[in-house]
């Protein structure tokens, strides 16, 4: 079927295969005299699991490898746990003194399942939980788009109560199943027309292939600007094909189990690396074709449970739950920060993806369009307080940037929640305070175009944000 100039603004067409598009100014009202920027606000939040680390200020590794910045407000100092992410320091800002109050007593392994929801979820008995920050949103941005929102995970499904594979809930509190397979998230961004589309991709052939001849007769109809945008983008999703296929052997590797030799599975650190910035890159043309506005991945399930542990091997560990366990051994604190900047390097390589990309249709760069948020549900071993937050981009939302907020009063060096090794320090007593991480997101669903006057049982917002 010949497709129309309508379909052809957003999708091109092959034999049973249809790939959406990014947006053309080609396609745009040219009856207008001026083109008016479009106005889309993108959301995507990211989670780590147990927690980040946290020397105390006497330990030698305090200087280099404490997640946390140095500092003040505006004269931070990024440690080498963060510093991958200094070219962005301008379109950051660092959190601490923020959490749950209803969890502050739990467990750190306990408390994924409300990170995005603000939820008291309990350590144990009777589970409930409530709507999450990204789904808020969505009911607010879904409709504008073909997918209400992208929920991923690098273990997949759901997990179990305060064992979630999956950062989202819906408006009943029920968790929303995370897709970790990039082949499937990969065909959402396909209409499968014909009868032997499916089958074509499931044999790894390049959906691009019979694609090319409305590519190239799509291309006679579009500006300069326009090609280029084109062919970037073609090129992106082919080399996207390219990493999925080379990801599919991190999908084959078998669960971690116990009393294994885990350094006998035939794992390279590319395997992991190129999994992470797969995803990645699969927000990134979701975005870029505004197949969704709104995206979650979860590193990993708390705990070191599921394919997700094996994600140190990026940097040459044999699991990453028990970097946060061997602190105190001889550089401990120095391997669990090897792994924290792994991960900010991938999501500092993310951001710099949208902050180079221009805008489509509107002002500025992706990324001054889109909200990312990254954080855990832990601070220090198993402590569900100071939660290590980062928001980066957003500067047309209104976000401010280039600083490091502390809230709370009695830990402003971060030094209480430091240092700490065994659970006594989750069965502590706070002697200090720390603020609803609710009023955050309050603050964010205000920024992101959400009309509502509390969230996860927070009324007050964050002026300095």
């Amino acid at each position: 079927m010949r497709i129309s100039s309508l379909d052809r603004r957003k999708f091109l067409r092959g034999s049973g295969v249809a790939l959406a598009l990014p947006w053309f100014e080609s396609f745009n009202n040219l009856a207008s005299a001026a083109i008016k920027p479009q106005k889309r606000k993108r959301l995507a939040c990211f989670y780590l699991p147990d927690g980040v680390p946290m020397p105390l200020e006497n330990d030698p590794s305090f200087k280099e490898w404490s997640w946390f910045p140095h500092g003040g407000r505006k004269d931070f100092i990024l440690t080498k746990c963060m510093e991958t992410l200094a070219p962005l320091r301008q379109d950051l800002t660092v959190f601490s003194g923020l959490s749950n109050p209803a969890v502050r007593r739990v467990h750190g392994h306990a408390n994924a399942d409300q990170f995005l929801t603000g939820a008291d979820t309990g350590a144990d008995g009777d589970y409930h939980n409530s709507i999450s920050l990204d789904q808020v949103f969505a009911a607010h941005a879904g409709k504008h788009t073909r997918h209400s929102s992208l929920v991923m995970s690098t273990d997949g499904g759901t997990g179990s109560p305060r064992g979630s594979h999956t950062m989202s809930y819906d408006r009943n509190g029920r968790p929303i199943p995370a897709e970790h397979k990039p082949k499937r998230i990969f065909d959402m961004l396909f209409l499968k027309d014909g009868p032997d589309a499916a089958h074509r991709l499931a044999l790894s052939q390049s959906a691009l292939d019979d694609l090319m001849a409305d590519a190239r007769s799509l291309k006679r109809s579009l500006s300069k600007r326009d090609q280029e945008t084109l062919s970037e983008y073609l090129q992106s999703v082919r080399d996207t094909e390219v990493k999925i296929e080379r990801s599919k052997r991190w999908l084959n590797i078998p669960l971690p189990q116990v009393n294994v030799d885990h350094l006998n599975l035939d794992i390279t650190p590319e395997d992991p690396r190129t999994f992470v910035q797969t995803m990645y890159e699969l927000i990134y043309l979701a975005f870029k074709t505004d197949s969704t506005r709104v995206a979650t991945y979860q590193f990993g399930r708390e705990n070191g449970v599921g394919i997700s542990d094996y994600l140190a091997r990026a940097v040459g560990f044999k699991l990453t739950h028990q970097l946060s366990h061997e602190t105190k051994n001889p550089d401990g604190y120095k391997n669990f920060g090897k792994y924290c900047r792994f991960i900010n390097e991938e999501l500092g390589r993310f951001a710099t993806r949208l902050k180079n990309t221009p805008e489509p249709g509107g002002e500025g760069n992706m990324l001054d369009h889109t909200a990312l948020f990254f954080g855990s549900a832990s601070s220090a071993f198993h402590l569900s307080r100071n939660y290590p937050l980062i928001l980066i981009g957003g500067r047309k939302l209104g976000f401010k940037h280039g600083q490091f907020l502390k809230y709370g009063k009695g830990n402003e060096k971060n030094q209480s929640t430091s240092g700490i090794s065994s659970d006594s320090g989750w069965r502590g007593e706070m002697r200090y305070t720390e603020l609803p991480i609710s009023n955050l997101y309050l603050t964010m669903l205000h920024k992101l175009g959400v009309e509502t006057d509390s969230f996860g049982g927070s009324r007050e917002t964050l002026s300095e944000v």
